[in-house]
């Protein structure tokens, strides 16, 4: 009943092998139907190998077969017996073997020592066409084992082939022992290079899904960036205008040509951002800040010097000012903020303080949204960002960076002084 069983469990592992290589394979013919259609080459290798790849080679058994229906094996029914159990492990160690999981499973190995086992004893007993077990051996060996146990199983088998085989057909020994050793290598080298292609081909999918992912995240960090400031722009102009109206038509009109040339440079900034070739000029941004603060009515200062930066440190820093005077507009009610910017050859430091109360409630660390992503960007830099309240009251964001001197010429003047 044991061997009904095993012979009924190892039939269903075929048809469930079966129909999962049927899948694969209209997959495949999909894709490629897919791919001739759009006029593009179809890199898909084709479905994963299983099973069915080394089930052919149990032709080679046929001969020690033959023998037993012509009745020329000794105790046949031993033969019989040792030929159906060969074959049923090699079935059963096949199907297992091409998927990491089950090939190291313990399973799989002791039902590869035993089948070596089983070789010998049949090798041993009848020599002749038995003997072409050991390379059918050897293949299962070069399917299953992996690193430095495959060399010494590959070179102790092929050993152990040899002289069974010498023992039987003398000079036929090397035959035997080479098959036996070409087998191991040869499967193993096919199936190990069909593995790092696969894992290959993996590797880049997964390396084009974190591109877009990156850039996503690129394009929502912008898109925070850029509206948040605008709109916070937009909207205090809009109510200093309102305000200036009834009394000063001239000065509200003011306001509002500020509102659509910083409507015109937004729709400008967010299409650089769509198509990724924005770079941000910290002057112009310096520029902005001054501009939203005497609208909000809170008195700007700043502080620039050091010597010039390269585009990527002032377009980092524009950001931090863009954020930063957002915060402070939108959220400190400060009358003052003050901007400055300095340090050292090696590092350049960027510090906005405010004296509001809007934001003083804010533990230490990093805050929103907007703060959250600089932090990232600076980190990816090798810079930091801080953000809490002051000591003195308010609130304050600190932004350092590594910096790389750059020449005057190539770069904005100066932006230094005090502005109020």
């Amino acid at each position: 009943m044991s061997c009904v069983r095993r012979v009924s469990r190892h039939w269903d592992e075929w048809r469930l092998a079966r129909r999962a290589w049927k899948e694969d394979y209209a997959q495949v013919k999909a894709g490629y139907r897919a791919a001739r259609k759009a006029g593009k080459a179809h890199e898909e290798p084709g479905p994963p190998p299983n099973g069915f790849a080394l089930l052919p080679w149990l032709l080679m058994g046929m001969g020690s077969f033959s023998n037993l229906l012509q009745g020329e094996t000794p105790n046949p029914w031993v033969g019989a017996i040792g030929l159906l159990a060969f074959n049923s492990l090699y079935v059963y160690v096949a199907f297992r073997v091409f998927c990491k999981q089950t090939r190291e499973a313990t399973s799989t190995r002791l039902a590869l020592a035993v089948m070596g086992f089983v070789t010998c004893v049949l090798a041993i007993s009848y020599g002749g066409n038995w003997l072409l077990f050991f390379p059918l051996l050897g293949l299962a060996t070069g399917a299953t084992l992996r690193g430095p146990w495959l060399a010494r199983a590959g070179i102790g088998l092929s050993a152990v082939a040899g002289a069974v085989a010498g023992f039987h057909e003398g000079s036929g020994a090397v035959t035997i022992a080479y098959g036996t050793f070409l087998s191991t290598t040869v499967t193993a080298a096919i199936l190990g290079l069909s593995e790092a292609v696969r894992e290959l081909r993996a590797a880049r999918e997964e390396l084009a899904r974190r591109a877009v992912e990156k850039e996503r995240l690129r394009f929502s960090r912008d898109l925070h960036d850029l509206l948040g400031h605008t709109l916070s722009v937009i909207v205090v102009k809009s109510e200093a205008a309102r305000r200036l109206a009834p009394r000063d038509l001239e000065a509200a009109l003011v306001q509002v040509t500020d509102i659509e040339s910083v409507g015109r440079q937004a729709l400008t900034e967010i299409r650089e951002a769509v198509t990724g070739y924005r770079e941000g000029s910290l002057t112009t941004e310096l520029d902005g800040a001054h501009s939203a603060l005497t609208a909000a009515g809170i008195e700007p200062v700043v502080r620039r010097s050091g010597p010039p930066l390269v585009p990527q440190t002032e377009a980092l820093l524009g950001w931090v000012v863009r954020e930063a005077v957002t915060n402070a507009v939108r959220h400190s009610g400060a009358t003052r903020c003050e901007i400055t910017l300095g340090g050292t050859p090696e590092h350049v430091r960027l510090t906005v303080t405010d004296n509001g109360t809007g934001t003083s409630a804010t533990p230490p660390g990093i805050g929103g949204t907007g703060l959250k992503g600089l932090t990232e960007r600076l980190a990816a830099a090798g810079g930091s960002l801080r953000a809490g309240p002051a000591p003195r009251g308010g609130f304050t964001v600190t932004a350092e960076l590594p910096v790389e001197p750059e020449p005057l010429a190539a770069g904005a003047g100066p932006y230094s002084g005090a502005t109020s």
